[in-house]
């Protein structure tokens, strides 16, 4: 581990569902902080961090994947490769082999076990990263090409480009598959977003377990609070989870949002609550450093 990233402080955001509010909370919470800090946009199948943000990209970069390609006249047909790749991207079929490159993680595999030596891998390109700044924000996203069934490569890329030193916000994608694990792992705090209604509880404990099979710390806000019951808050005291921010349901944020505004902008009480959850959540890690 770099000495860089012992120094990195990385808080991402997820929840269990799109649409809860996970980008207000992500973009707003960078934006409140005063000194420089890094915001990560990890949902690359559909960023919009940058809708809010409008940052400066200085620079672009293709991510690319590498899958096989097969020399027939060195190929012996033995399957070898066929029988390593857990994802079927790669097929022998009598006297020919077939290849998948969507379906392929980069992984080399097949190209390790083939004793002819008849796969090498070219570049496959999966999308983008785009980096610049927004103020004090140092900003980074990817882009996944249009069509492209496999996001964690390109988030994998996300996550290596970005310099990981100060503080780091990441946004992730909604869910709890792949994607999500991609861009969490290795944060040292998550704040889960949330809605108090069914399924926003039934999403939010799909969440809580995949961070805590992560090992990370985590609290939760919950967004549109005064609507639906008291189910999460019951939750959270059960699972010992803090309840680290709420923001009510109110019509001017979501004509703000729409709009493409930052809460912290059109309402300015908002930037002291969002740097008062930056500090609930350093108490949190320093409480869990002092258990250990």
């Amino acid at each position: 581990m770099s000495e860089a990233r012992k120094a990195a402080m990385i808080i991402s955001v997820a929840s269990g569902k799109g649409g809860t509010g996970k980008t207000t909370v992500a973009t707003n919470l960078a934006r409140a902080i005063d000194g420089e800090v890094q915001l990560v946009d990890c949902d690359v199948e559909e960023p919009n961090c940058h809708l809010f943000l409008h940052p400066e990209l200085a620079s672009s970069q293709e991510v690319c994947v590498k899958v096989p390609r097969v020399d027939a006249a060195r190929c012996t047909y033995c399957g070898e490769c066929a029988r390593m790749c857990r994802f079927s991207a790669i097929v022998v079929v009598r006297h020919h082999v077939l290849t998948f490159p969507e379906l392929c993680h980069g992984c080399g595999g097949c190209s390790r076990v083939c004793d002819q030596g008849a796969i090498s891998e070219t570049d496959r390109p999966l999308g983008m990263v785009e980096r610049g700044s927004a103020g004090s924000i140092r900003f980074i996203h990817g882009r996944l090409n249009v069509a492209e069934a496999m996001s964690p490569p390109l988030i994998k890329a996300v996550r290596a480009i970005a310099q990981e030193d100060g503080l780091v916000i990441i946004d992730s994608p909604p869910g709890t598959s792949c994607p999500v694990i991609a861009s969490v792992k290795g944060s040292d705090f998550c704040v889960l977003v949330t809605e108090p209604t069914p399924f926003g509880l039934n999403d939010l404990d799909l969440a809580v377990q995949v961070v805590e099979h992560l090992g990370i710390p985590k609290g939760v806000v919950i967004n549109r609070a005064d609507v639906g019951d008291d189910e999460v808050k019951r939750y959270l005291e059960a699972q010992g989870i803090p309840l680290l921010m709420e923001i009510p349901e109110d019509r001017r944020i979501a004509e703000a949002y729409s709009r493409g505004e930052m809460l912290i902008d059109v309402f300015p009480e908002y930037r002291v609550r969002f740097q008062g959850l930056l500090s609930r959540i350093r108490e949190h890690m320093s409480a869990r450093i002092m258990r250990w």
